[in-house]
């Protein structure tokens, strides 16, 4: 019931027409205190608070977010049962949780894209959302270009039909490769500088 409702409340809510991301990504945070997630805002996102689960929950129905932050020990509904009933409604949506893992039950990770330690500093968790929201997505585009060009070789010589010259097409294929590789996984000497504290990106 809990999940039909939050399907049918989904759909009629606002939100892009394309699934894309608003400019500011907005974070539904499900935690106990939602002031130790600050270092999210400074570093711009939008944050949507909910203390514990039924209010994240309502929240999530409610209106359209890019991604949660989920704290495990929520009380009556804890963050495995939250984390599962969100992704019923939307599988892609990433859900980090924050946890220490030799608290957690087996299968309490089942619904979740990462775990961070709740001991961890700050900037762990603010690298663990830039993943799932900048680096995985330009992955997977990356790959699908891979894959298109793999499997219609032949097109990338073809002109263009607005009088462009042939390879156009190649060239514009390759740059756009180029860009995404911005977003390449963490280098070692980039994740050593979210270990320090110091965001070089």
């Amino acid at each position: 019931m809990l999940v039909s409702n939050l399907e049918q409340n989904w759909e009629s809510g606002a939100g892009t027409p394309d699934g894309s991301m608003a400019a500011n990504p907005t974070l539904l945070c499900i935690h106990h205190d939602p002031a130790q997630l600050s270092v999210l805002q400074e570093n711009g996102y939008d944050l949507v608070t909910a203390a514990n689960g039924c209010e994240g929950l309502r929240l999530f129905s409610s209106r359209p977010v890019d991604a949660i932050v989920l704290e495990y020990n929520l009380g009556l509904l804890d963050g495995s049962v939250i984390a599962s009933q969100i992704k019923q409604v939307r599988p892609k949506i990433p859900i980090v949780m924050l946890a220490e893992h030799a608290d957690l039950p087996d299968g309490a990770l089942h619904a979740v894209d990462v775990l961070v330690s709740s001991s961890d500093p700050p900037h762990f968790l603010w690298a663990a959302v830039h993943f799932l929201l900048t680096v995985k997505p330009a992955q997977h585009r990356e790959a699908k270009l891979t894959e298109q060009a793999a499997i219609h070789p032949h097109r990338l010589g073809r002109p263009r039909e607005d009088g462009g010259r042939p390879g156009d097409a190649s060239q514009s294929a390759a740059h756009e490769v180029r860009i995404d590789r911005k977003g390449a996984p963490f280098s070692p000497k980039e994740w050593e500088s979210i270990r320090d504290g110091i965001f070089r990106f």
